[in-house]
């Protein structure tokens, strides 16, 4: 079985090291020493140097390390992944651009003229992160009031009218969200391929409109058994529907030649977090499920780092150091791979990875830790034969 591994593009700047929170890379930080993207050069001005010409670096690290593709976030901080997706498609050569969006600010039928024309420019590398929002503040930065459940609802028929509309010629749909009479895509376009979709989400709607649409199912991970509890119900849900549903895993890796030197960093970068980011790290209101499983992972009034660590190798304080989800994985290089192998044996079809920062990561868990998996079982079939 083959197994895909994808990199997180970092779309709000960077950190230089996991020990600090600094955002030194990129224009999120005001221009002085040690920042890059833009940088100064020897006369201390600007050096030109732009944060998507950084994101290139990253991309084509991660492209000759071994991924198939990359995540590109979509946050209110961020840069948008529709523009930056084709200018990165420049900068390498079968790089997969997985553009994050959430459905409900897009018409589908604009969408799916866009997705096409972006699949013929690129020779079909594109791949989708549907999200359809956590709710409270942060969903009415966007101006979307809907509640819940209607969310998931709109993310349904959006993808219903998407496919309908590329698949079909005078496609016509009546629903609660959408309705298009007599829609479809040129020849020239329809005859594209249909971006894989990855779903995200925890809650029963989210798990309903997943197995209807969703290629890979994308978590955040979570203690292993519960994630192998939470795969195991979208999995019956699509089987209950005719077909056969993948998982995917979103985890960031804390990866090291020793356990020692990983745990150090960790360290470190947990005892610079101020008492702001602290606060921030407990997490606000949300109606999202899967925010809300991942601060039940942690004590919020954690005073040492090894207050965190949830099982070996899982620590659940990495939204202290960067924002994003609590639990990674921390480790030597053989432990990492053997905790990917782990979720591989519990149902993991692919992965999204990341590290801080993102260039050196990428190349470091390309080079030291992938290699590294199935090694186990490779090592316990030579031994059988």
């Amino acid at each position: 079985m083959t197994i895909d591994f994808y990199w997180r593009l970092p779309t709000h700047g960077c950190h230089g090291s996991i020990r600090h929170g600094a955002y030194d890379r990129g224009d999120w930080s005001p221009l002085g020493p040690g920042n890059i993207a833009p940088g100064l050069d020897r006369n201390g001005e600007d050096d030109g140097f732009r944060y998507i010409d950084h994101l290139a670096e990253i991309a084509k690290a991660a492209e000759s390390a071994g991924f198939i593709g990359g995540l590109i976030p979509s946050f209110p901080n961020t840069d948008d992944p529709w523009v930056i997706s084709p200018l990165l498609a420049r900068d390498t050569k079968t790089f997969r651009f997985m553009i994050a969006f959430q459905p409900g600010f897009l018409n589908p039928v604009h969408a799916a003229r866009m997705s096409a024309s972006l699949q013929r420019a690129t020779g079909g590398r594109t791949v989708f992160n549907i999200i359809t929002g956590g709710g409270g503040p942060a969903q009415l930065w966007w101006g979307d009031s809907f509640s819940h459940d209607d969310r998931y609802g709109r993310t349904t028929e959006f993808l219903d009218v998407f496919k309908g509309v590329w698949k079909e010629t005078n496609f016509s749909y009546q629903g609660q969200f959408y309705q298009v009479e007599d829609g479809g895509l040129s020849p020239l376009l329809a005859r594209e391929e249909i971006p894989e979709i990855w779903f995200s989400g925890s809650s029963d709607a989210a798990l309903q409109s997943a197995s209807k649409h969703a290629d890979y199912y994308l978590s955040w991970l979570e203690p292993f058994d519960q994630l192998t509890d939470k795969f195991a119900r979208v999995k019956e849900r699509t089987a209950a529907l005719g077909g056969e549903q993948k998982c995917a895993v979103r985890v960031d890796l804390v990866a090291r030649p020793t356990e020692e030197e990983a745990w150090r960093d960790i360290r470190l970068g947990f005892e610079n977090v101020g008492d702001q980011r602290r606060r921030q790290g407990r997490g606000g209101a949300t109606d999202s499920v899967g925010a809300a499983r991942q601060q039940a992972l942690r004590p919020s009034e954690a005073t040492r780092y090894e207050d965190l660590i949830v099982a070996p190798n899982l620590w659940g304080g990495f939204n202290l150091l960067r924002g994003g989800p609590a639990l990674g994985i921390v480790g030597s290089y053989e432990q990492c791979a053997a905790r990917l192998d782990e979720l591989i044996a519990r149902g993991t079809d692919a992965f999204i990875l990341a590290g801080t920062p993102h260039l050196e990561e990428a190349y470091r868990v390309g080079e030291e830790v992938l290699p590294l998996l199935g090694r186990k079982a490779d090592l316990l079939l030579d031994a059988a034969e």
